[in-house]
């Protein structure tokens, strides 16, 4: 019996190889297989049916960004009701310097949107952009911009500098 056991033992331990080589094997494959493109990751999304879509549903003058250059790359959109029956647009945005910025609007009261958008937002002074005054407001993780527009209110918000949050509500018509 006794020496039953080695060899199932070294049995055992073969099988244990066996199987690690048909892992690593499988790992191998997957790796060679897989993109490792240089790439950023960013994942670009059209916008324009969206936006069409919005324009016509909206109760309020949709806005989007005219004269961007292609540095600033759309990543996210939106249009939808929230459970109180309030529209909301939304356009998220990589800037040039890599940072996020979103237009959010919504005909849902101005503090409501900037308590979702905006968290912890405190009052941090206005800004004149092309001509229209924007308050800015100071948030735990993002700072925002904000502008009425028509029965909605306008943010522009995101981890982006005060300068990359005008350029795009200067583009947004």
């Amino acid at each position: 019996m006794a020496g039953n056991s080695g060899s199932r033992g070294r049995q055992t331990v073969r099988d244990m190889v066996l199987s690690m080589i048909a892992v690593m094997g499988v790992a191998l494959v997957a790796y060679v297989f897989t993109p490792h493109g240089g790439g950023d990751g960013v994942h670009v999304v059209g916008y324009q049916v969206e936006l069409a879509s919005a324009k016509r549903a909206a109760p309020y003058p949709v806005l989007a960004p005219a004269g961007l250059s292609d540095r600033w790359r759309a990543t996210s959109v939106s249009y939808q009701k929230d459970a109180d029956g309030h529209a909301g647009w939304h356009l998220g945005f990589v800037t040039p310097d890599g940072k996020y910025a979103a237009v959010e609007q919504s005909d849902a009261p101005k503090n409501d949107l900037l308590k979702a958008v905006v968290t912890g937002y405190r009052p941090d002074g206005s800004a004149s952009i092309a001509g229209q005054d924007w308050s800015r407001y100071q948030g735990d993780t993002y700072r925002g911009l904000s502008a009425p527009a028509g029965s909605a209110t306008t943010v522009v918000t995101g981890s982006a500098s005060y300068d990359e949050l005008g350029q795009l509500a200067q583009a947004l018509r």
